[in-house]
């Protein structure tokens, strides 16, 4: 499968990603490389192989759901740059709705 300019900009697009042309040019063969291994692992006959969630020996320790009294809204805010009604104030990070950039 071979990956056209026109593809790698509808792959950016479904990514949320501006890409230049030169991004496009030198991004498109890292893409086919990516794709290329994918279809080389579906190759692989997995008949018998046990689902795993990650290749190392490990056990996971959770601890029990227990609650547990914290240090309250008073304390937290007590450091806190602004705050108002028991709420951290933070400056926008995505704007206002309706706004556009």
């Amino acid at each position: 499968m071979s990956l056209s300019p026109e593809d790698v900009r509808q792959l950016a697009k479904l990514a949320r990603l501006r890409l230049s042309d030169d991004e496009v040019e030198s991004i498109g063969p890292q893409l086919q490389s990516i794709l290329g291994f994918v279809a080389q692992l579906a190759e692989l006959d997995t008949e018998g192989v046990e689902p795993m969630t990650t290749a190392l020996e490990v056990e996971n320790r959770w601890r029990p759901d227990v609650a547990e009294p914290s240090m309250g809204t008073e304390v937290a805010l007590r450091t806190a740059p602004a705050a108002d009604g028991g709420f951290f104030l933070v400056p926008p990070v995505l704007g206002t709705a309706g706004k556009k950039k």
